[in-house]
């Protein structure tokens, strides 16, 4: 099993995961998806924005572009469609990005600026890994929001996506 294989693997796995919890999300009464909560971010509209943004930050640092934003957070996250669309996009674009990748492409070094101040340094895989697992520790978040409004999130740990999803042929 390679690196380049499993990243490919994560980035269709987030995209499906995202695709089931949006759907889920998308089926809750509209007043629980804006709802302020003692939550990460304040509520599921804020946490999706959340992600958005930060999708966005990493895309900017491994294209070596600027991103534009001075914070990882938003006071008005916007509508569900459009952080749907926005999840959506980042998805495509990080599964287009990492069927480019070779092994030595994931292991070159990135140099990048924190947005609240600050230097890092890590791989091109080592970023999309964080990109993966930044948006499964969210989804978990929004899972819980789920059942403080009486709900049940959809299932979509990486075990289901195996067995209702995944195709090993499109990873190259």
């Amino acid at each position: 099993m390679s690196a380049v294989r499993n990243i490919r693997m994560l980035t269709r796995y987030n995209k499906w995961a995202n695709t089931m919890l949006l759907d889920a999300i998308a089926s809750l009464p509209a007043e629980e998806i804006i709802k302020k909560r003692a939550a990460a971010f304040g509520g599921m509209s804020f946490a999706l924005a959340h992600v958005a943004i930060v999708d966005q930050i990493w895309r900017a640092h491994l294209l070596g572009e600027a991103h534009g934003f001075t914070s990882r957070t938003t006071n008005s996250p916007g509508s569900l469609e459009l952080l749907s669309n926005k999840w959506n996009e980042m998805g495509d674009w990080y599964i287009q990005y990492a069927d480019t990748m070779t092994e030595a492409q994931l292991n070159e070094k990135i140099h990048f600026a924190f947005v609240d101040g600050g230097t890092g340094e890590m791989t091109r895989g080592d970023i999309l890994i964080h990109v993966c697992n930044h948006k499964a520790l969210h989804r978990g978040h929004i899972g819980d929001m789920f059942y403080q409004s009486g709900f049940r999130p959809p299932s979509i740990d990486l075990p289901v996506y195996f067995r209702d999803a995944f195709n090993e042929a499109e990873l190259g």
